[in-house]
């Protein structure tokens, strides 16, 4: 039996649809992304482990956004994970499945969402305890890789990352993913500090993903 508080994330994961990645030099410039994106729409984070302090902008953000879902991306190891679940994270991602990041969310029933690219890893990740797998980087496998992956693996969630963009936005959802990570397309330009634009790109991003929706 999963925990609600599982189910819930899980389900605010699939409801917010587009998964802003968020890489900033320093915390201060990834929480002014992060609020920029959510101003425009986009209520699922993924905060990197490559800012510094990650974990304290993943409270902060958890605590004033009690409806959106926050959660910690390049999580590398163990020590990381838990740091992150101590902050609040609603799941937790990493660039590969790693059998010991898995067991620790699965002991506290955190979503893990691990960076596959093949089917191989894929089998590992499911066998793991995934509900969600990370299809990285999405760009060298293409939409139509869920399609191959969804024949022997009818049951795997797949969220595409890395190369998505407001163009083939469409071909992602077809091919049948059930969110999308969105990176630099998205948030790139609040690295040079143009906040209005990320929370213009994420309008955008949100007006799309409700049409694809609504069909």
């Amino acid at each position: 039996m999963m925990s609600m508080n599982r189910v819930q994330n899980l389900n605010k994961i699939a409801d917010a649809g587009i998964i802003a990645v968020v890489r900033a030099d320093t915390p201060e410039k990834a929480e002014a992304i992060s609020k920029a994106a959510i101003k425009g729409g986009v209520m699922g984070i993924e905060l990197t482990f490559t800012v510094p302090h990650a974990d304290q902008v993943i409270a902060k953000l958890t605590e004033e956004l009690p409806d959106g879902v926050i959660g910690a991306g390049t999580v590398l190891d163990v020590t990381s994970a838990r740091l992150a679940m101590m902050a609040g994270a609603g799941y937790i991602v990493s660039p590969t499945f790693d059998p010991d990041i898995a067991k620790l969310c699965n002991l506290y029933q955190i979503p893990y969402l691990p960076g596959c690219s093949s089917m191989t890893e894929m089998q590992r990740a499911l066998e793991g305890g995934s509900d969600i797998v990370k299809l990285f980087p999405a760009s060298v496998a293409g939409p139509g890789m869920i399609k191959a992956v969804h024949a022997p693996f009818p049951q795997i969630n797949i969220m595409p990352t890395g190369g998505v963009n407001l163009d083939n936005l469409q071909e992602w959802f077809d091919a049948g993913a059930v969110c999308v990570g969105a990176g630099g397309n998205l948030v790139g330009p609040g690295e040079t500090g143009d906040y209005a634009q990320v929370t213009e790109n994420a309008k955008e991003y949100i007006k799309k993903f409700k049409e694809i929706k609504s069909k």
